[in-house]
């Protein structure tokens, strides 16, 4: 009885980790470049940040951003209750990365790799405020950058050049959204720049 009782028990242990390993692997990527608040929480710039800083590849949403997709206020957690914090603007004290207009790249790094629709970047208007979650009101809603991948897997670090508007001063939030092809969602990262 023992002996079976043991080996139930071991039996049980390998189907929990392998469900486990399964769970963990297929989750998903962040923008390491401007880097992403989900970043910032789990590299430790940023504290209080709840369960993001052990997952910051798994802000994933509903795809069809603007039309769909997250709920305003929730954008930067991709409408996930779980990651609430990145959608806590901390009055406006989010670090932020400098930049200019023009060339800039953009970088993703991903835990797993999905079939990919694109990669799209809406930035927020002239004069939003940054004391306050992010809605659709606050972003131009026309991608100033949009990357299509055509189906396509990305490799687990994956760069592209793009151009970064012009006319833009001060401190803007960057959404950066990566359609999945084959399913539903996307995966939602907010990064915080100062022109």
């Amino acid at each position: 009885m023992r002996k079976r009782i043991s080996a139930a028990v071991i039996g049980l242990g390998i189907i929990a980790a392998s469900v486990l390993s399964t769970s963990g692997a297929s989750s998903h990527g962040y923008t390491d470049s401007p880097i992403s608040r989900q970043k910032l929480c789990a590299n430790g710039t940023v504290k209080n940040c709840g369960a993001i800083q052990w997952e910051p590849q798994s802000v994933e949403g509903p795809k069809g951003f603007p039309n769909g997709g997250p709920a305003d206020g929730k954008i930067c957690a991709g409408g996930n209750g779980r990651f609430k914090e990145l959608d806590d603007p901390r009055g406006g004290q989010w670090p932020a990365t400098k930049v200019s207009a023009g060339s800039y790249t953009f970088s993703w790094r991903f835990t797993a790799s999905h079939a990919t629709t694109d990669f799209r970047y809406y930035i927020t208007k002239d004069g939003w405020n940054p004391n306050r979650a992010v809605t659709r009101a606050d972003l131009e809603l026309t991608p100033f950058l949009k990357v299509p991948y055509n189906g396509q897997r990305p490799p687990y670090t994956y760069t592209h050049p793009g151009t970064l508007p012009s006319g833009k001063t001060g401190r803007h939030l960057i959404v950066g959204v990566w359609t999945i092809a084959d399913t539903g969602n996307a995966f939602y990262a907010c990064s915080d720049v100062q022109f």
